[in-house]
């Protein structure tokens, strides 16, 4: 057996569980869950399975339903649990609780009625999809489900289309190419991946530019549990003659401050950089 009986300190903890492959759990999560007096789950027959695979007993404790529909009824509950003087362990379906999945509620509530919060920390599928995918990882932001609607979906676009890093959405196969579709007309024709059934069977990291990947969707349609990732927009390159010229019109009407925050701001270039060049042109002038 790969568990043992610890002594918890009473509080909230969070329990990372595997995306897929149940030998992706942590020793520390196994710990936890052989530990806690009481355990609640996203889905209580996935975690029971998870439970029995890795023989981790209940003991006669019971696994209670927590979810974004259980209610406050159920995060009542568990936190007259807490106020007793119990550990509470709580297990999303797969993946960390609050990534894109319950536990937010019960996380903020326990945390300002002052009982300890903290986690078994394990797989996300945003990471895991972040390092397979081939796109750069020293920035990026993950912005869950797009909305369903067309236009609601491309509102949200345009917010973050000028974000500096990597774009990572969670997305279902049935919206998949309405999506792809949308960001390559508001976030233009970047490089992206499909990353899908991570540490499953049949997991695939499917890559190329948004209308390639769209075409890829007509003869090869894709099931399951999709990370999808896009590459921030590319710098555009700009003369230090167009700097120049634009900031002389600039000039014109606005203080050099300003008008280096205007042309900074419009060519995606350093204030200070146009800020010294302003201040060069204002003096020869």
């Amino acid at each position: 057996m790969n568990h043992q009986i610890v002594n918890l300190l009473p509080g909230l903890y969070f329990v990372a569980t595997p995306l897929g492959t149940a030998r992706d759990i942590t020793l520390r999560a196994l710990d936890v869950l052989s530990s806690a007096d009481l355990i609640a789950a996203e889905d209580t027959r996935s975690l029971r399975r998870l439970m029995e695979i890795h023989g981790v007993p209940l003991n006669g404790r019971q696994v209670l339903s927590y979810h974004d529909h259980s209610g406050t009824n159920a995060r009542a509950r568990l936190l007259t649990a807490l106020e007793q003087g119990q550990s509470v362990a709580y297990a999303s379906e797969a993946g960390m609780p609050l990534i894109a999945d319950p536990g937010y509620g019960l996380a903020r509530d326990a945390s300002e009625a002052g009982f300890l919060v903290t986690s078994a920390p394990g797989a996300t599928a945003v990471t895991t999809a972040l390092a397979l995918a081939g796109l750069p990882t020293d920035a990026f932001f993950f912005a869950g489900f797009l909305p369903n609607t067309t236009a609601a979906r491309r509102r949200r676009l345009e917010d973050v289309k000028e974000i500096p890093g990597t774009l990572a959405f969670y997305e279902s196969p049935k919206r998949l190419a309405a999506s792809l579709s949308d960001m390559a007309d508001v976030l233009g024709d970047r490089p992206a991946a499909i990353c899908r059934e991570l540490t499953k069977k049949f997991e695939e990291i499917r890559r190329g530019s948004l209308n390639e990947l769209v075409t890829s969707l007509e003869d090869a349609p894709v099931k399951g549990e999709i990370v999808l990732l896009v590459d921030r927009a590319a710098k555009s390159e700009v003369s230090e003659n167009d700097l120049e010229s634009d900031l002389k019109a600039a000039l014109r009407d606005n203080s050099v401050k300003d008008a280096a925050a205007i042309v900074a701001e419009a060519h995606g270039q350093p204030r200070r950089k146009v800020y010294q060049l302003a201040l060069k042109l204002a003096k020869s002038d």
